[in-house]
């Protein structure tokens, strides 16, 4: 095969694709990017064996062919001067050549047909305007979990139906919930668990391709996320996900009111001193919250703000960065956070009830 392409598209390109391909896999293939230019189409694609990514290629074909290039590839396009570059590659040999501005590079590749057969595009799906769609991404998929132990935990249940676009993850300590409306929700219920690493490439590729709207294809096995040109594609987790609407309680004791700005600036200058283990305390009591942390090899701190708490006193701890990630993903000026007991979890939300963010209490001593 030989083509040519301009330097800044094929750089752009190598590494979006490279995003999919595998860091870690003893597989090595999987580390690398297929380049393919047949049947009029070209196309940058990797996977690792988990998500894949398709990307159009603007390129000049003289010879059609097909060549899986080292992911370093796009470091040293990246790297020559401006203009066209140039790739050859002759079938069934171990070497692709890399030329343009002056600069030629020899690097060692693997060949087409040992690439993994990538899956299909195909089905029709729910187009979804991207600026909701990235807004929940961001929202929820911070609340699930990195433990490989419990699969089911990694990923974001992803509801789509007659109410619109749900989604929800958990890690077991807090728990994320977000609904979003649709102009033209389906009939049917599609409901999935997509993993979060793949949403959040969704979210990502939406930005860097300046999207406007994502197609979502659920099937039995797999998502299809159409953005543009771009194709990617994931495996779903199976498992049973837990039952959100059982988790969250629907009254509380109190529903105390904080202005958000606020709140987060006094978890960020307390949150210093609450490290590893160490939580952050909402002493409660009539007018006033204390927010303070003890750390036996730091030190202490604490600071007071008014709101409307009334009743009796009420002392709960939680992890800070789980409590400043929810007030973070709150919209709006206003944080409401709803409490039973020191042992119940609370429940953050804003001045709707689209963003629900639930978070497990810490114990505290005496």
């Amino acid at each position: 095969m030989r083509f040519a392409s301009p330097k800044d598209e094929l750089a752009s390109k190598l590494a979006i694709a490279g995003r999919a391909a595998s860091a870690k896999s003893t597989i090595q293939i999987l580390s690398h990017v297929l380049l393919r230019a047949e049947d009029g189409r070209c196309e940058l694609a990797a996977t690792d064996m988990e998500i894949s990514l398709r990307v159009p290629l603007e390129m000049t074909v003289e010879e059609p062919g097909a060549v899986v290039l080292p992911r370093l590839a796009g470091d040293i396009v990246r790297s020559m001067a401006d203009g066209p570059i140039t790739l050859e590659h002759r079938a069934n040999e171990g070497v692709v050549s890399l030329s343009g501005g002056g600069s030629s590079f020899s690097l060692n590749c693997l060949q087409a047909h040992d690439f993994p057969e990538l899956p299909a595009d195909e089905g029709t799906g729910l187009v979804i305007p991207a600026e909701p769609l990235v807004e929940a991404i961001d929202r929820v998929a911070r609340a699930a979990s990195r433990d490989e132990t419990r699969p089911v935990l990694t990923g974001v249940l992803v509801r789509i139906g007659p109410d619109g676009l749900t989604m929800v993850a958990t890690d077991s300590y807090r728990l994320a919930v977000r609904q979003t409306a649709l102009d033209a929700p389906p009939a049917d219920v599609r409901e999935a668990i997509v993993p979060a690493r793949a949403l959040s490439e969704v979210s990502r590729l939406v930005g860097v391709m300046k999207a406007d709207a994502v197609e979502v294809v659920l099937s039995e096995t797999q998502a299809l996320f159409r953005i543009g040109d771009l194709r990617l594609t994931s495996r779903l987790i199976e498992g049973q996900f837990p039952d959100h609407r059982q988790l969250v309680p629907d009254t509380f004791e109190h529903d105390v009111a904080f202005e958000r700005s606020e709140l987060l600036g006094v978890l960020t200058r307390i949150g210093v001193l609450a490290q590893r283990n160490t939580p952050v305390r909402l002493a409660f009591e009539p007018g006033s919250v204390t927010i303070s942390a003890i750390s036996d090899q730091i030190g202490e701190g604490h600071e007071s703000i008014p709101v409307s708490f009334t009743g009796e006193p009420l002392e709960m701890g939680f992890n800070v960065e789980f409590l400043r990630a929810g007030v973070e993903s709150i919209g709006g000026d206003e944080v409401r956070l709803g409490l039973i007991s020191p042992l119940r979890p609370g429940l953050l939300r804003g001045a709707s009830d689209d963003y629900r963010y639930l978070l497990m209490p810490i114990r505290l001593n005496a």
